[in-house]
């Protein structure tokens, strides 16, 4: 009769994986992506070859150079004053001829509303720092943050914020999200 071997005794050996296996996950850090949340402009219908036109009123040009020095519409401008001048230029108040046009939509649980038909041209020079390009979406972001939040006041006697999914949307296409992000180039020097 052959002798047996002895084994080895694993049972605690699971315990000990899953124990190290806790551990590793209450100490690491699992970094998550971050980035600036935009939402695509729908494609161009397939019979349709050029991009739409957009006239010059319609456009506010927001353009950033590699000393990270501002001009608003060729004008020399400070990053504390474009959150203003974003609301004031996509609202238009007072319907100014020199400030974008406006479109009639009937916007469920709104009616009719008058919606800018303004565009944010917004365009960086590739030595451009990061912190200013930041800065400025910030500041853009938080121009349609507040036209949201004011109108969703107004109609709905809420926050943004605290609307639901129908009230959101609503709010959305009243105010919609018209950023346009030209690629990096040389910008010349803004003095």
């Amino acid at each position: 009769m052959g002798r047996k071997t002895p084994g080895l005794n694993t049972s605690s050996m699971s315990d000990i994986s899953f124990l190290l296996l806790a551990f590793f996950l209450l100490v690491s850090n699992i970094n998550t992506d971050q980035g600036i949340a935009r939402r695509l402009p729908p494609p161009l219908p397939k019979d349709q070859k050029d991009k739409p036109e957009i006239k010059e009123r319609n456009i506010f040009s927001v353009k950033i150079n590699y000393a990270d020095r501002i001009l608003f519409n060729g004008e020399i401008g400070d990053i504390h004053d474009l959150k203003d001048r974003a609301k004031e230029f996509l609202g238009n108040p007072n319907n100014d001829p020199n400030l974008p046009e406006k479109t009639q939509l009937d916007i469920p649980l709104l009616g009719k509303m008058d919606v800018s038909k303004g565009v944010i041209s917004l365009q960086n020079d590739r030595g451009t720092s990061y912190d200013m390009y930041l800065a400025v979406q910030n500041e853009l972001t938080a121009a349609i943050n507040e036209m949201r939040d004011e109108l969703s006041r107004e109609r709905f006697g809420k926050k943004y914020s605290d609307l639901n999914d129908q009230q959101l949307d609503a709010i959305d296409q009243a105010i919609p999200v018209a950023i346009s992000e030209a690629e990096p180039t040389k910008i010349g020097e803004q003095k």
